[in-house]
């Protein structure tokens, strides 16, 4: 035998509009376009002296007949009324008599067919509530707060209708509900507090809520009286009960009822921005019936409750709204002032946290980890933008429940449980990340929410409403406060005012590059003018001075002294106009990055330069040699320049050193030209690197204080670093640190 696998979520496919029952304390009658009856429901021959299914083809008017109505033909005359108003609400009820009692018709449209539905004016209502309803409204938005309104509202409604408990149920995110204010006879035991699964209502359940702002159960023991109707093609087709008062209740529903105990039931819809917010839930414990005016006087209160309860959570968001406008408007000042957009959210009196109710909040932007408030470590940090770089799909994620989707988040749930995130540049890794922390809470069910369907005596599974509602307690873990539509919001705003400062950045950065570029079109037209304007003169100087050395030989040697010396000024200019020019091209330069070979390299500079000093004394070392990725020919001007400078300022040194080597630290590769020269002062290492700067111990040294800038030009231009170590009369130490790249040199 096979067992059919079922719970109770088989109940979200129950089809409860059409059932093909009603309730029998009233009865159905279903006419079609043509006022022909075409549905009536079985115990209508309680009602009238007819079996039911001899009215079934027959004309409207033989009803008419029955009920005894003076007028015969109000029945297509209300009709047509409806129709041309688009409505039967002000048409419903109309009263009718049928064996001296009063009874209520009431029209509604299903489909191409009318239902008439007849119903006791009698009422088991002690009080007129259309006559009280006024005092009672007033009663019930009395109280300023919304948990006020609705503890008002319950205290009302149970003394207009007399239900034994009265309960207002809210639906909650996830679709379960919690009775949220509750008014009942001492005796019984209270359910405020209590939680009840989503499925207690099913989703098709809620929809006919919304359109059904009222729904009476008169007696759950009592048995429902069957539609019939003649076949059509051979198969009669279910009469959509969607708008029926009398429509039959599911079965699972009706079990439901009596395992709590209760005999009748009536409920009023709640509705927020036209989605149902909750319930009025009315419980009897014993057979009650209220009539239509009754009903619709009741749900008018719940439409009156419904505004109320909009407004004033309206005005709440709005409080709360105001609150993250105002840090927004702040934050959008200072972002529109310029300079530094991480400084503008984090560091004055108004900061990124005050836009949500937040505890905690990072921001990723350009490397930097900036955080406020309460948040997980560094690492942590790093890590979870990882995650989240690989996650959000869009410019927003958000979660109250973040171990549940992060299971290293359950390592500081404590502080980071619900998480909110905007993303500023995705291919950078920059956002701004919320936290609000870990709330454990003890939800207290009416029941066991989880529990499957049962298994019946003969082996087969039949969906069954759990039989006890005895408080199940569940402890919640790794949950936070939900995040707001308002903080969302606010969090979706702040990201359109940063964006839009990273963008007006980039414009700016952009404008300041085109002018940078003309800048450097005019210096090279500058510079070349200047070469040439200067080399011209300088060379017609030199030429002539050695052209008097030369032919005139009556010259005296301080005549002689003084020609020698405009030369090698002539000389000296000329080179500094040459090493300026160097420097002005560094620069604009295009990198052409290469593997270089350091070991060949400082070799052929080794070579060189040892010619060019001729110094016989001359230590120069060179240890080891790691490859570094850099422009050859740029990475050569360095080396030359720093090495040219350690043997210029050791040699006079006894007997002069010099050592390069290299040597790999992490990431980097970190070489080191150390040598034992006139050393440097402390006060001019922040100048050495500055253009055409000196230090005073070397002014009989050769130079032009441009070797060092071309050097640092260099080195900044390959992303590398710097500095240096000295003291006077001892030596100097340079080190420059390349990073690393891919394929593990630098």
């Amino acid at each position: 035998m096979t067992i059919q696998q079922v719970d109770l979520t088989n109940c979200d496919r129950e089809l409860i509009h059409i059932p093909g029952k009603v309730q029998s304390h009233g009865f159905l009658v279903a006419i079609d376009g043509s006022y022909v009856i075409n549905y009536v429901s079985e115990n209508l021959s309680e009602y009238l002296p007819i079996a039911a299914r001899d009215l079934l083809g027959k004309p409207v008017a033989e009803l008419e007949a029955l009920i005894q109505v003076e007028e015969i033909g109000f029945i297509t005359q209300m009709i047509q009324l409806g129709k041309h108003a688009k409505s039967f609400e002000t048409i419903n009820p109309y009263h009718v008599d049928i064996h001296e009692e009063g009874y209520n018709l009431i029209i509604s449209q299903s489909g191409p067919n009318f239902l008439l539905e007849f119903e006791p004016v009698s009422t088991d209502t002690e009080v007129d509530i259309q006559k009280t309803i006024g005092r009672s409204v007033t009663e019930m938005l009395t109280g300023r707060q919304l948990k006020h309104l609705l503890e008002n509202a319950a205290e009302q409604i149970k003394t207009l209708i007399g239900y034994d408990r009265i309960m207002i149920y809210k639906f909650l995110d996830d679709g379960h509900g919690e009775v949220i204010a509750e008014v009942k006879e001492d005796h019984l035991e209270p359910f405020l507090g209590l939680h009840y699964p989503a499925t207690d209502i099913p989703q098709q359940a809620r929809e006919l809520y919304k359109i059904n702002l009222t729904r009476i159960i008169t007696d759950v023991n009592k048995e429902d009286s069957r539609i019939i109707t003649l076949a059509d093609d051979g198969e009669a087709k279910p009469l959509d009960l969607t708008h029926s008062a009398l429509r039959a209740v599911s079965p699972i529903h009706i079990q439901y009822l009596k395992n709590m105990g209760v005999a009748s039931s009536f409920s009023i819809s709640l509705l927020y921005r036209d989605q149902l917010w909750g319930l009025i839930a009315c419980h009897s414990y014993s057979p009650r019936f209220i009539n239509f005016k009754a009903r619709e006087a009741s749900k008018l209160i719940g439409q009156i409750i419904s505004s109320a309860l909009e407004y004033k959570q309206d005005e709440e968001n709005t409080a709360k709204s105001n609150e993250y406008k105002t840090a927004l408007e702040v934050l959008a000042s200072t972002l529109n002032k310029g300079g530094n957009i991480a400084d503008a959210i984090t560091k004055g009196v108004i900061t990124v946290q005050n836009v949500t109710d937040a505890t905690g909040v990072v921001v990723f932007y350009e490397d930097q980890l900036l955080k406020l408030g309460s948040t997980p470590g560094d690492d942590e940090l790093k890590a979870l933008a990882d995650w989240l770089k690989q996650n959000m799909a869009d410019k927003l994620y958000h979660t109250h429940q973040l171990p549940e989707v992060y299971q290293p988040a359950r390592a500081y749930s404590a502080v980071a449980s619900g998480l909110l995130a905007i993303s500023l540049s995705k291919e950078m890794g920059e956002m701004i990340v919320w936290f609000k922390p870990e709330q454990i809470t003890t939800i207290n069910w009416a029941g066991d929410p989880n529990k499957p369907a049962e298994l019946n005596a003969n082996g087969s599974l039949s969906l069954s409403p759990r039989r006890s509602f005895d408080v199940w307690s569940q402890t919640v873990k790794h949950t936070s406060e939900r995040w707001t539509r308002e903080e969302i919001t606010s969090a979706l705003k702040l990201r359109e005012d940063v964006v839009f400062a990273i963008n007006r950045q980039a414009n700016e950065i952009r404008t300041l590059n085109e002018k940078l570029k003309q800048a450097y079109e005019e210096l090279d037209t500058f510079s070349f003018t200047v070469s040439h304007d200067l080399r011209t003169p300088l060379s017609t100087i030199k030429n002539y001075s050695e052209l008097l050395l030369e032919s005139n030989t009556s010259l005296d040697d301080d005549a002689r002294r003084i020609l020698n010396k405009i030369i090698g000024g002539a000389d000296k200019l000329n080179f500094l106009i040459k090493e300026v020019l160097n420097y002005s091209r560094v620069g604009r330069a295009e990198l052409h990055s290469m593997d270089i070979d350091m070991k060949q390299l400082l070799n052929e500079l080794k070579g060189d330069l040892s010619i060019a000093f001729k110094l016989p004394d001359l230590e120069f070392k060179i240890g080891d040699t790691p490859t570094i990725n850099g422009d050859r020919t740029m990475i050569t001007q360095v080396f030359l320049n720093l090495l040219n400078n350690a043997i210029k300022y050791s040699a006079r040194s006894n007997p002069p050193t010099v050592s390069v080597e290299g040597r790999e630290y992490n990431n980097e590769v970190i070489y080191i030209i150390k040598d034992n020269g006139v050393g440097i002062d402390v006060n001019y290492f922040n100048r050495i690197f500055d253009l055409f700067k000196r230090m005073d111990n070397v002014r009989d040294y050769e130079g032009t204080g441009v070797g060092l800038a071309i050097v640092k030009r260099i080195i900044e231009k390959h992303n590398a670093r710097i500095w240096v170590e000295s003291e006077l009369g001892v030596g100097t130490i340079f080190y420059i640190a390349f990073r690393k790249t891919d394929n593990g040199r630098s």
